[in-house]
């Protein structure tokens, strides 16, 4: 049994809080740049460059990609032979967005109530999941969302009879309807079957999949192959201003459910499709 203190979770995700919302994931530069290339409108083009200098001077200053910090939604693997002391996980990630969204200079934009609409000035609480695996450490994930992209999700009960020409149709509609408003060229994460929030969550985590991976089954790597053609064809372009590339790429996790039912969400992020990660 290894023994980990809670200011020790605290510290590192304060430094993911920073890093996330600095550093783009190379992963998600690259497709800017592969963008580019593919790209076939001249300002189309033109913005991806923008955004490319854009999150280099970011990195290069320490400062914010994106003026939307996000709400700091956590992903904590904890190995099963993990003993936590000096206080509560759930306490200590948030104690370390706090220091980390203050100390960082980072927007604050959670309020403590959906109706009366209070700051809470620290950015608390944050989303948490966690999940027990194996080992004796502990995996933090920082994938801070802005809400201009997270107001474009959409979900639909299917029923079992529903073909895989239905939820490709429903996604794409869904990134039609979002048009400009998530900041294109976009990440699509789809979450398909468990329940309607297992749905959910999988389409968030579906957003931290390297670009240019698809999914290791064949049946689900084409048809996010064919949401990327369609939802490019759409002609939404980089920042809603026209152009072939409206998508960077599409995640589809799927997950066992009922035999009654078909829950898909999509979650979809802006070109800023940031996190960071770390182990204790």
């Amino acid at each position: 049994m290894r023994t980990i203190e809670a200011k020790e979770i605290t510290a590192l995700v304060r430094e993911l809080c920073m890093k996330a919302n600095y550093v783009l994931p190379e992963d998600i530069r690259q497709s800017y740049l592969d963008g580019q290339e593919a790209e076939q409108s001249p300002l189309g083009k033109t913005i991806f460059g923008k955004m490319i200098e854009n999150c280099d001077i970011a990195c290069k200053n320490q400062v914010p990609i994106c003026q939307d910090c996000g709400m700091a939604v956590v992903f904590v693997e904890v190995g099963q032979d993990v003993h936590i002391t000096g206080g509560l996980l759930e306490d200590a990630v948030d104690e370390g967005v706090r220091q980390g969204y203050i100390d960082g200079y980072l927007r604050l934009s959670v309020v403590r109530d959906p109706l009366d609409r209070v700051n809470t000035n620290d950015n608390t609480p944050a989303i948490l999941y966690t999940r027990i695996v194996e080992g004796d450490q502990i995996h933090i994930t920082i994938a801070p969302k802005g809400f201009g992209s997270e107001n474009m999700s959409a979900m639909k009960m299917f029923t079992p009879a529903a073909t895989r020409e239905d939820i490709i149709d429903f996604i794409v509609e869904s990134c039609d309807r979002a048009g400009s408003n998530p900041c294109p060229p976009i990440v699509i994460g789809v979450g398909l079957g468990g329940t309607s929030d297992k749905a959910a969550y999988l389409a968030k985590r579906a957003l931290m999949r390297p670009a240019g991976q698809f999914n290791e089954n064949p049946f689900y790597a084409e048809m996010e192959k064919e949401i990327i053609e369609r939802v490019n064809a759409l002609g939404i372009g980089p920042q809603g201003l026209g152009g072939t590339v409206t998508a960077l790429m599409a995640a589809i996790e799927p997950f066992p459910t009922h035999i009654a039912g078909l829950p898909c969400v999509v979650n979809i992020g802006c070109h800023v499709t940031r996190h960071a990660d770390g182990t204790i």
